[in-house]
């Protein structure tokens, strides 16, 4: 089973599996977008949309997700935002370099095959000095955690990985400085982690 027929099974049931747990750590995290107004931000794996309700009416939004199922249920959520909905990869997204102020990367990273090349393909469309704001679960560098590595390989093909190292995949993207990481939610697994795209 692929992620996009996986997800389009998972999209009735997300929210009420998800939204509750989550919206502290998203709103905490959001509030780290910068305040002056007009900013381009990407909303790079938006799901049903469960951040938009917590996005300031300032700037300007758009959204991408793989699967059309998750996107149908995040428009009405779009209400009140200068925000477009596209379906579209995270490892292969379909924007010129340079594009955004912000990227937001509320658990995608951990989800896709390749957690390397959708942090890259977030910081190529980030303009210099952009922030990525990456809310996840990550195993600690060392950490053992042997029935998440596991479980990785089955849930990774049937909704998110478990085994994703962050350390090492931001070692992959020498673009990206980390500006804050802290623990969120699971005693530490989730992490809520502010990155800055250097300036040239």
């Amino acid at each position: 089973m692929t992620l996009t027929h996986s997800y389009k099974l998972i999209a009735p049931f997300y929210d009420a599996a998800v939204a509750r747990l989550s919206a502290p750590a998203r709103r905490a995290s959001l509030a780290n977008i910068p305040s002056p107004a007009g900013l381009d931000i990407l909303i790079d794996g938006v799901g049903t949309g469960l951040d938009l309700p917590l996005l300031p009416a300032a700037h300007r939004y758009v959204g991408t997700d793989l699967v059309a199922a998750m996107l149908r249920r995040a428009r009405a959520r779009c209400a009140g935002l200068d925000c477009r909905l596209l379906q579209a990869d995270s490892l292969a997204l379909p924007f010129a370099a340079n594009s955004f102020d912000v990227v937001v990367l509320h658990l995608i990273v951990a989800v896709v095959p390749r957690p390397e090349l959708a942090l890259a393909e977030a910081a190529r469309v980030a303009r210099p000095g952009a922030r990525l704001l990456v809310l996840d679960k990550f195993l600690r560098t060392g950490s053992s955690a042997p029935l998440r590595r596991l479980l990785s390989p089955l849930a990774g093909r049937l909704a998110t990985r478990l085994d994703v190292v962050f350390e090492e995949v931001l070692a992959q993207v020498p673009a990206l400085v980390v500006k804050s990481d802290r623990p969120v939610l699971a005693s530490g697994w989730f992490r809520s982690i502010v990155l800055e795209k250097r300036a040239r």
